[in-house]
């Protein structure tokens, strides 16, 4: 477990101030300053003798300290707090007289004595781990034989330009070296001096004038660029300016000081009054003047060319023999005019077109499963529509015609803000050299990887933020520069919101001229990891900002560089995790990750490959990516939870970025020959953009990849663009609601499963700005504890408060989240946090919401329970937000029947069990004759429903803590673990034994490009990118219990079936899981959703307990991965999975749900750490219609593209499968009308292959006859 720091750790204020004083110049060893309380509960627990103590600082109160006790197994904290006076005391009870204390270390003293009040007397002292001082050594990328000076150019304080707010205080520049000089020696002679009775300190005095001489120059500089300001606007103060500046030439000596003064209050009078006096003269004058042009800011952007798309249209095999054989389509798309022109060939030389306005499409849905493929909802006469499916020439063309339509659909709206922008991030380590003049290539996302199609690559993006590491630029010339990059390529005057530097680490955020009222609440904040955390060369700059009611917050890190140094590297991310001040201020209990409705993380992360350098580049040589994937350190470190809890990426399709030969993309530069040796710098995805956003919340990542012409620096830019929804501030059109229009926010229970060793009580404290102020719960009122090193705790309905929106309309409630934190009442410390969407709450009835809770970048446990948002009638209008006009089709393979039109799922990490029923949007009108579809919908709800309300489904999962896994924490029922608790031959499931396999889970595909364990592929639109402890998705998930499975790793997107919500622990292990863990290939990752595989379930083997034992520890898969001083997975899992229902039928722990897995079954694989040895390349769900989902024995599989496929691996052709399935050919009867042409642009060009193929082609349909 990593341990993180208290409030007042190194360079987060605090403590630090104090720390001297109270621990004396040498803190003693069971002072840990820098520690987390996970942490300490961990290195107690190690100790695991009563009376084991250490001290630490408090998490709640700054400048306060924690005293930790460990008696009877259990962790007992007890606060002491600095008084006014400076003496330190242990918190008692009221009316208790606390014994005060000058020091930390005489307090700690008499606790040593017994019978002082303390649970058990103080005995065994728990040293602090000292860290290696060579270890601190980390300078730039090994390069450097001493770490870079920050710049000396302009001041990180200085604005970049007129319209760019100050950013950080400036970095060290020595002037700390005349402060110590004053206090080892002249201080002394002051001190002197003050004895024999001198009224002055003239030693201090020179001290003062020295460290301000810099600032004395400033200062006059920016007075004698006022001077003219000040005479045409501020007469009164232009007299006292010009007055000062002519003294500050002849003044000097003891005056010096006194000068300085005198002039800070008069610059001071004058900045904070011209404006207003400039104002007032300007609108005197523009009384007696005409108007002025509008500046040039304002101007829009070139206009975008009417673009058109060549497509197929995409029919059923009935409506062939109506229509000929498939036409080719023309679509034209004409934003500035807000229509599209649909046209279509009838004979030679003559056009059928039809005209469509923005208003007359009613909705784009997005294929699932085929990448190119669209369905369009036209809108026909009144309330009817159709719905028209064509397919495009690529996934990127596609993409690319909804983005224009999109952007038709935004500029010809009524509505006054936008419900979506486009952002651009981009991050580039430039090697402390100049950029080239251009950098167009970065801006418009050209180059390798996932980029954006030419005719979208030129449209503007709202927002623009670059983040640089080794930028030797200063920041004015900087910005201007991108301002300037940015103008040539769009036409328009970017405003610099917000710029921060740390040494040579910039970010730089820049906005669209129309956006930047909607800009507001602008914070920076920066932090040092590096040598000791005091060196600016290694560590983080950041910016927080709202856009209309949306908050956001970007992170430019530069973390420590070398291949082995991995943990230093997760350190440094939770520094900055912890110590980075951005955001509301009021959400202090909460770390930046929770803070914002999307934070996105960018930089140079210096994560490197585990691989032998020849193999690494022999992959990148042969573009093969996945297996450089699967032994990325960051992808690592996401899978044990290390690092990036529940963040996403982008899947990674481009080379690795770093390090290449200065000059040229053609050549990897990895040895340096060094005074210790020959250093190795392997190839490696050093420069990475992840993203975290709130449940329920759109995001959708279009492009990620990276330059190959921008080649001054050893590091190749990367960039990234989104499209993400954002609220406007919300102006109730009915005014603050009555008393009888209220809504309200009702809990009926909570329960928390927590990771400590504590047994203090909690309570909770909600956090939103729907409210006027945060609220708190009552204490717990139900506990228990199954484990030593977990604790349930319980809040009944009188326990918790009512909540109060502030607004009651639901249009402004579903966009609205709550922040949970659960507290100690012994330290009012927290023991972990959550976020919940209000959007799926909304209703009558209570819904169930489930997820994890997190502190400082760790799980710490989970939450559950029952709530709901009840909103007045009056109070429930609503619209459709523009990204909801978008949804993805999980079409099933076949005839018509098979298409259903579900929206994705939006939320990232958190459960809703009935989230299907309440998705917004006009999905009853999406079918070709405007029915069909609403009976699937109908269908659909009415399975959810009948499952959700059957409570067997949702039993058991719920607490089962089987991955929390504290790390090297004894456990003594681990070693004595009886043999009944493993899992045996009896205890599986009959129905999942029973099972026959489904002949699309048996066959396995081959893949196309699966990431493996680092990355499930993502989906590339219209999709929430699953993060890597997010494997579920909850449309079908029937209360989120049972087994699941993993998303898949082929060229489709992952989907699902039977899946676990996202954010859900795994369910009980199925009956072969013990040997799979030990079986599988893949060492390192947490256990994950399964996937699922064969239905077979082995006996276990005698050697299954020890297997199981060391292989299910989070971070260990394979043997010998877990030492035996760990916690026993399955002692957790049977201990608190089965005393909550103590009534139901006795079961093994490891047997599954029986009702999710009726008619499927779990397979061999059904456990197993991924990635799956045969990876299914889609989702099995997409193969089986609605009744195969659910177990229906009368279910078979349709004609679709398990058929494709096992058709292809019969004649031994399934290479080409890949190529058919993206050019839309997914139907063996669609199949029989392909021809030669069609085959060549699937990629068949073998002449003896097209023969092959098109006669079985033949054979069928005369089979048929």
């Amino acid at each position: 477990m990593a341990g993180g720091g208290g409030v007042g750790g190194v360079g987060g204020g605090g403590v630090g101030g104090g720390a001297p004083s109270s621990l004396g110049l040498t803190p003693p060893m069971w002072y840990h300053r820098d520690l987390s309380r996970a942490a300490a509960e961990e290195l107690l627990a190690r100790a695991g003798r009563d009376g084991s103590f250490l001290v630490r600082d408090s998490e709640s109160v700054s400048g306060a300290y924690a005293l930790c006790v460990l008696f009877q197994k259990h962790v007992h904290t007890y606060r002491i707090l600095p008084d006014d006076e400076g003496f330190l005391a242990v918190q008692t009870s009221q009316g208790v007289q606390p014994k005060r204390f000058k020091t930390l270390p005489e307090l700690v003293l008499l606790y040593l004595q017994p019978n002082q009040g303390l649970v058990t007397t103080l005995l065994y002292p728990v040293d602090r781990e000292e860290t290696a001082v060579n270890d601190d050594r980390d300078y730039s990328d090994g390069e450097d034989e001493k770490p870079p000076l920050p710049p000396r150019s302009a001041s990180t304080s200085t604005p970049p330009g007129p319209d760019t707010p100050t950013d950080s205080s400036p970095a060290a520049n020595g002037l700390s070296t005349i402060s110590h000089e004053y206090l080892k020696g002249s201080y002394a002679l002051d001190l002197e001096a003050v004895k024999q009775g001198a009224c002055m300190l003239p030693h201090l005095n020179k001290t003062l004038v020295s460290s301000c001489k810099r600032l004395n120059g400033e200062v006059d500089k920016v007075l004698s660029g006022l001077e003219i300001l000040s005479k045409v606007f501020d007469q009164q103060s232009a007299f006292m300016v010009s007055k000062m500046i002519q003294q500050s030439v002849n003044q000097g000596g003891d005056q010096e000081l006194e000068n300085l003064v005198t002039k800070l209050a008069i610059l001071k009078d004058l900045l904070s009054s011209i404006e207003k006096k400039a104002l007032k003269a300007l609108q005197d004058m523009s009384l007696s003047s005409p108007c002025s042009p509008p500046p040039l800011s304002t101007r829009h952007s070139k206009a975008i060319p009417v673009q058109a798309f060549e497509v197929k249209l995409d029919v059923y095999l009935a409506e062939l023999t109506k229509i000929g054989k498939s036409q080719k389509h023309t679509l034209s798309v004409d934003v500035e005019g807000g229509r599209l022109v649909v046209m279509k060939k009838v004979k030679d030389s003559q056009e059928d077109w039809t005209n469509f306005t923005h208003d007359k499409i009613r909705q784009l849905i997005k294929s699932q499963r085929v990448q190119n493929k669209l369905g369009i909802v036209f809108e026909k006469e009144k309330d009817k529509s159709q719905r028209k499916d064509f397919i495009f020439a690529s996934a990127k063309k596609r993409e690319a015609f909804c983005q224009l339509l999109q952007l038709m659909k935004n500029k010809h709206s009524n509505q006054d803000e936008p419900d979506m922008i486009s952002v651009f991030i981009g991050t580039w380590n430039m090697g402390s050299v100049p950029a080239p003049k251009s950098v167009g290539s970065w801006v418009l996302c050209r180059g390798l990887g996932k980029t954006l199609d030419e005719m979208t690559v030129t449209i503007p993006h709202d927002l623009y933020v670059f983040g640089t590491q080794e930028n030797s630029v200063c920041d004015r010339e900087w910005v201007e520069s991108l301002r300037a990059t940015l103008k040539e390529q769009t036409e328009l005057d970017y405003k610099p919101i917000a710029v921060q530097t740390l040494w040579n680490i910039k970010i730089a955020v820049l906005v669209k001229p129309e956006h930047e009222n909607r800009i507001s609440h602008v914070g920076v904040s920066s932090v040092k990891t590096g040598i000791a955390n005091t060196l600016g060369n290694k560590g983080a700059v950041g910016v927080s900002f709202m856009f209309n009611g949306t908050s956001f917050g970007f992170v430019n890190c530069h973390l420590t560089s070398g291949n082995e140094k991995i943990a230093r590297r997760n350190q440094n991310y939770l520094d900055i995790l912890r110590l980075l001040s951005l955001g509301d201020k009021q959400l202090s209990s909460f770390d930046i990750s929770l803070r914002f409705t999307h934070l996105f993380w960018l930089g140079d992360l210096n994560y490197r490959l585990d691989m032998d350098i020849q193999e690494i580049l022999n992959y990148i040589n042969r573009k093969e990516f996945d297996p450089l994937l699967k032994v990325d350190q960051l992808n690592l470190e996401r899978e044990k939870n290390k690092v990036f809890l529940r963040f996403a990426e982008e899947e990674i399709s481009y080379p690795p970025t770093y390090r290449y030969e200065r000059g040229s993309r053609d050549t990897y530069v990895w040895q340096k020959q060094k005074a210790t040796g020959m250093r190795t710098n392997v190839p490696s995805w050093c420069d990475r953009i992840l993203w975290k956003s709130y449940p329920e919340t759109h995001m959708v990542c279009n492009s990620y990849g990276c330059t190959d012409d921008i080649v001054t620096s050893d590091h190749s830019p990367v960039f990234a663009t989104f499209e993400v929804g954002v609220t406007s501030q919300f102006v109730s059109k009915k005014g603050l609601p009555k008393s009888s229009e209220q809504a309200y926010i009702e809990f009926e229970s909570i329960e928390a499963i927590v990771k400590t060793a504590s047994r203090t009580k909690f309570f909770i404290e909600f956090y939103s700005t729907c409210l006027e102020e945060f609220k708190k719960s009552y204490e717990n009122d139900s506990q228990s504890s199954d484990n030593v090193n977990f604790l349930r705790v319980g809040w009944s309905n009188k326990q918790l408060t009512t909540l109060k929106p502030l607004l009651s309309e639901i249009e402004y409630l579903q966009d609205q989240h709550l922040l949970l934190t659960v507290k100690s009442l012994d330290g009012y410390e927290s023991y972990g946090e959550c976020v919940l969407a209000l959007k799926s709450m909304i209703g009558s009835t209570a819904q169930q919401f489930h997820t994890y809770l997190s502190h400082r970048g760790e799980e710490t446990g989970n939450i559950r329970g029952s709530m709901r948002v009840r909103v007045p009638a009056e109070r429930m209008g609503t619209r459709e937000r523009l990204y909801e006009w978008i949804s993805v089709d999980k079409d099933e393979t076949g005839g018509p029947k098979g298409k259903s039109t579900l929206l994705a799922r939006t939320g990232h990490e958190y459960v809703k069990p009935s989230l299907a029923r309440k998705q917004l949007g006009e999905l009853g009108k999406v079918s070709e004759e405007g029915e069909r579809s609403g009976k699937e919908d109908a269908t659909t709800r009415s399975k959810q429903d009948s499952l959700e309300s059957d409570p067997a489904v949702c039993k058991n999962s719920y607490n089962n803590p089987a991955y929390y896994i504290l790390e090297g924490v004894p456990n003594q029922s681990a070693a004595a673990m009886s043999p009944e608790l493993l899992p045996s031959p009896s205890s599986a499931n009959p129905q999942a034994a029973k099972a026959p396999p489904s002949s699309s889970a048996t066959r396995a595909k081959p893949s196309s490009g699966a990431l493996g364990p680092s990355h499930p592929r993502r989906p590339t639109v219209g999709h929430p990118v699953r993060t890597i402890s997010e494997e579920g998705s909850s449309e079908d998930d029937g209360g989120g219990c049972g087994a699941g499975v993993q998303a898949g790793s082929g060229a489709g997107v992952g989907s699902t079936l039977n899946r676990p919500p996202p954010d859900f622990p795994p369910p009980p292990l199925p009956k072969g899981a013990l040997e799979m863990v030990a079986e599988a290939p893949f060492p390192k990752p947490r256990p994950l959703y399964p996937d699922l595989a064969e239905v077979r379930i082995p006996a276990s083997k005698p050697n299954a307990p020890s297997a199981a034992v060391e292989g299910l520890r989070r971070g260990g898969g394979g043997a010998g991965a877990l030492d035996d001083q760990s916690c026993s997975v399955l002692q957790m899992a049977k201990t608190l999975s089965e005393s909550e229902f103590p009534g139901q039928p006795p079961r093994a722990p490891s047997a599954p749900p029986p009702v999710r897995v009726q008619g499927l079954g779990l397979g061999l694989d059904a456990c197993r750490t991924f990635p799956p040895r045969n990876p299914i390349t889609e989702s099995i769900a997409e193969d089986l219609p609605e009744e195969a989902l659910w177990g229906s024995s009368s279910s078979s599989l349709s004609v679709g593209e398990s058929s494709v496929g096992e058709w292809l691996q019969r004649l031994g052709l399934e290479r080409y499968e890949e190529g058919l399935l993206h050019n839309g050919w997914d139907d063996l009867e669609f199949l029989s009308d392909i021809t030669e042409e069609d085959l060549e642009e699937a990629g068949v060009l073998d002449p003896a292959h097209k023969r092959i193929l098109l006669e079985s082609l033949r054979q069928q349909q005369q089979q048929q006859k």
